[in-house]
């Protein structure tokens, strides 16, 4: 009897806790993919290769390494900070071309997915 108390104890907190949970919509890769290709982010970056900026692997390794997340990605792609390119360089970051919060979280989760 008192195994069944516990394991019912313990299989109601668990339903209950898992109700507290954040719900994450599931990225829209698509969607994500056209947005960035409406913006030529593609010129400068590719999902798994180096180009005039870095790979959307390295940047989303880059994020999850100094404990960044999607609020920093959208500054990033809205703010046009100065970046360095993988040649040394420096240049302004172009802004992402969308007002849709929606949207800006859908391609930052999507970048930080890779």
């Amino acid at each position: 009897m008192k195994t069944r108390t516990t394991l019912l104890l313990t299989g109601s907190l668990f339903f209950a806790l898992a109700g507290l949970a954040p719900v994450h919509a599931a990225v829209d890769e698509a969607a994500a993919q056209a947005l960035a290709k409406k913006n030529d982010c593609f010129k400068c970056h590719a999902i798994d290769k180096t180009k005039k900026g870095p790979s959307y692997k390295k940047i989303a390794a880059k994020y999850k390494e100094k404990k960044l997340g999607e609020k920093e990605a959208i500054k990033q792609m809205t703010t046009g900070p100065k970046v360095k390119l993988e040649d040394g360089t420096e240049e302004e970051h172009k802004n992402i071309d969308t007002k849709d919060p929606a949207e800006l979280s859908n391609i930052a989760q999507w970048i930080l997915s890779r």
